[in-house]
């Protein structure tokens, strides 16, 4: 094989690198394939391997198309193994070569090259004698020696080394391969096979870096110059100090370079960085202007304080975080369950969005408080935020810095003061935002939680985006009426109902009755409350969906115990529910228990109310008359369409249960719902209506023990409603047996748990037909 034929090499692609012939050089080497060929080369003879530069060097796993197709066909000379899984390669670069074709480029590259040789060289030995040749040789060192003088630190044995060459060739290749010129200019002279086209270019790039060389001197002289003239400024500025001192204004100065100083340790985005900067400047420069001066103050010490990268470290522990839960909590199931689904979720994946949850529910169900308890079990900072009653804008985006007295939203001074940017917000109390002309609150709020956008947030005080991604949002309402359609989409509704008399036994038990025992000053073994009692002051001394009211009645017990305990020198009170009355006085409320008897006309409603369910006694009259439909007890515009349904209904069917043709002409109907002075409405007492309506005009008696609820429509048909789990309680209080529901309330039955539903027999309706064959006594 001689020299010109093809060559079939390993072959190494190079980062940022191109290596010359007569170049003696080492270079680190980590990729996979390359390693695979330098291993590959060593066994083969004459250890030769083919090096070409990348086009690109970002670019991890190179193909055909990302190599120059010149590179140079060198000997390797060594190869040393480092750790990390590197290979150090020493090399001697020993003729330029052309790609031919990639042959394979797994489990290595491989390639088949031909040597270049120089075009033009048997052309400059045919034209040129000796004596020109010689002078571009010495044209070429001087001109290498030259700029090697420019160099400090480049070896003095490189200079005579040049010395020794004649050939013009070997010079031209051996300088190109010893002077620290730039890789793409390497390349350059690679791929130029013209000899005397490369000595040209050559010695313009030598020639050109030595002009830059001189015009870099004269601009470290110029600096130089600047720099003794920044020391006459330093004397002077340190003169000015002194005489600042003297009057007293060295304060503002210091209070700079503070506010520098922090603002070069501040971690935060560069945008941050830039604005703080610019504020710190402008507050260098207004120190004359105290009014001025002291807005950008305020400004730059908001900034600073502000957690920009500041996070406070995931907490991935379930089993913890459920301990938390439980500990403080009885209930509340689906929150709980979300929370640890959350957790899990980042438990798996390091990441995952921060849910924005919505707890809603009747007043005193725990809502509040337990979003302190998940900001326990998560161990985040918890910041609670009352939106009640916020009818400005500003409050959720802060105001523009240009007013008197401007400061942050209150979202970004929570962040503030939480010293973290993913602590656990509480929005308490969402329900009750209003609006005004000074803007729409509601709007403000939509970008706050909405996780798409909320990752650039804009107070308008502070003017930099703020990230709210990472918080975890917790929002609190006892309705969903006025809040906007747009934020609640962006919110994941969890509902928070009412506490069976069993669930607030164990929360008086469990959490009430220690913590207020603890509040007044007592030890547990003074006070004890009987199951009995709690029971009792739940049923007749509160009437409430959650807990506040029984709270309030066992801290009244705590006070009465411990003036006995202060005044009659008593060891131990015991409260039960035989001397109940001795502390909480006689029983506040009664529950109506169903009717001994069945009556003609009188029909027992279940309602839904803010405090929980409660039964309606509906009672209908008929009377000789003229045809009209009275309707006393408060009722609204939706519970009197109703019963207009309901007597349309009756009206329509009144053949079949033997209803003269003329009888509604001359009788008028009267229904009353007792209570008059409490408001009613809702169309779920339409089934109810109808059925004491039919009762009243029939004759026909209706059980006693039965209740229902549910919606009518003219044909009779039986619609669903809501609130089904408090009216099962309240019917369950009143002694009711049996209830009728709508069919298509089954659903929300078979998710009731069975101390709601224990002793109720409940029958799934869909037409009234059905309604009244329950609910009217066998004849």
């Amino acid at each position: 094989m001689t020299d010109r034929e093809i060559k079939s090499l390993p072959m190494v692609a190079l980062r940022g690198m191109t290596v010359m012939p007569e170049m003696v050089t080492h270079f680190d080497v980590s990729r996979e394939r390359s390693i695979e060929a330098i291993e590959e080369a060593m066994q083969e003879e004459g250890q030769k391997i083919f090096l070409t530069a990348q086009r690109d060097i970002e670019v991890e796993e190179p193909t055909a198309e990302d190599l120059y197709q010149v590179g140079t066909i060198a000997a390797i000379r060594q190869v040393i193994k480092l750790p990390r899984n590197l290979l150090r390669v020493l090399i001697s670069g020993e003729e330029r070569a052309v790609i031919q074709n990639v042959e394979f480029e797994t489990p290595y590259m491989r390639a088949l090259v031909s040597p270049l040789p120089d075009s033009g060289e048997e052309a400059l030995e045919a034209a040129a004698d000796q004596v020109s040749q010689e002078a571009m040789v010495r044209g070429l060192r001087e001109i290498y020696a030259e700029y090697a003088a420019r160099l400090p630190k480049y070896p003095k044995d490189m200079l005579k080394q040049v010395q020794e060459y004649t050939d013009l060739t070997k010079v031209v290749n051996w300088v190109a391969a010893n002077v620290p010129l730039e890789q793409r200019d390497l390349q350059e002279l690679l791929e130029e096979t013209d000899l005397m086209k490369r000595y040209q270019l050559l010695a313009f790039k030598l020639v050109n870096e030595m002009q830059i060389m001189n015009i870099k001197e004269e601009i470290q002289t110029k600096v130089r110059e600047r720099v003794d003239q920044n020391q006459r400024e330093y004397i002077l500025r340190e003169q000015l100090k002194l005489i600042r001192e003297e009057l007293g204004e060295e304060n503002t100065i210091s209070d700079a370079e503070e506010f520098q100083a922090a603002a070069d340790r501040l971690q935060a985005p560069d945008e941050v960085k830039e604005k703080l900067q610019k504020e710190i400047n402008r507050f260098k420069s207004t120190l004359n202007s105290p009014a001025e001066n002291g807005v950008i103050r305020t400004y730059i010490e908001t900034m600073l304080e502000m957690p920009w990268d500041k996070a406070a470290e995931d907490h991935r522990d379930i089993a913890y975080a459920k301990q938390v839960l439980e500990e403080d909590h009885y209930g509340l199931e689906q929150v709980k369950e979300r929370v640890l689904e959350f957790l899990a979720v980042r438990a798996l994946t390091r990441k995952g969005e921060s849910p924005i949850l919505c707890l809603v529910g009747p007043p005193g169900t725990g809502k509040t408080s337990i979003a302190r308890s998940l900001a326990r079990a998560l161990k985040k900072p918890y910041v609670r935020i009352s939106l009640g009653g916020v009818r400005d804008e500003a409050e959720i985006r802060g105001h523009r810095k240009t007013y008197v007295g401007a400061m942050p939203g209150r979202i970004a001074a929570g962040i503030r003061s939480a010293g973290v940017k993913n602590p656990l917000m509480l929005l308490d109390e969402i329900d009750k935002v209003s609006n005004d002309y000074k803007g729409d609150t509601f709007s403000a709020l939509l970008e706050v939680l909405d996780s798409e956008q909320n990752y650039r947030f804009r107070d308008h005080y502070l003017e930099v985006p703020l990230d709210l991604s990472e918080v975890l949002f917790v929002t609190t309402a006892n309705t969903l009426q006025t809040i906007p359609r747009p934020l609640l989409d962006r919110m994941e509704v969890i509902e928070v109902s009412s506490y069976t008399e069993n669930e607030k036994l164990h929360i008086a038990m469990e959490h009430l009755i220690p913590k207020q025992i603890g509040r007044h000053g007592l030890k547990e073994d003074q006070l004890t409350i009987s199951r009995g009692a709690v029971w009792k002051i739940a049923r007749n001394y509160t009437k409430e969906a959650g807990v506040r009211q029984l709270e309030r009645e066992i801290g009244n017990i705590c006070r009465k115990a411990a003036r006995e305990i202060l005044e009659e020198k008593k060891k131990k009170v015991r409260v039960t529910e035989g001397n109940l009355h001795k502390y909480l006085g006689k029983e506040k409320y009664t529950y109506q228990k169903a009717n001994l008897t069945d009556e003609v006309g009188i029909v027992r409603g279940l309602a839904w109310t803010s405090v929980g369910g409660d039964t309606l006694q509906i009672e209908v009259n008929v009377m000789p008359g003229k045809g009209e439909l009275i309707l006393t007890g408060q009722l609204g515009d939706v519970m009197k369409e109703s019963a207009r349904t309901g007597i349309s209904y009756i009206r329509s069917v009144g053949s079949t249960y033997g209803i003269e043709e003329d009888f509604f002409e001359e009788h008028d109907l009267h229904i009353h719902i007792p209570e008059g002075a409490v408001p009613k409405d809702g169309p779920s007492a339409g089934i109810t209506m109808a059925t004491a309506m039919l009762s009243a005009v029939t004759g026909r008696k209706v059980r006693a023990d039965v209740a229902m609820t549910g919606e009518i429509t003219l044909r009779g048909r039986v619609l669903p409603i809501g609130g089904l789990k408090e009216k099962l309680l309240a019917a369950g209080s009143a002694g009711m047996k049996t209830v009728l529901v709508p069919k298509e309330n089954e659903k929300d039955v078979e998710e009731l748990s069975p101390e709601i539903t224990k002793g109720l027999e409940i029958i799934p309706v869909s037409r009234m037909e059905q309604v009244l064959e329950e609910a009217f006594v066998k004849e």
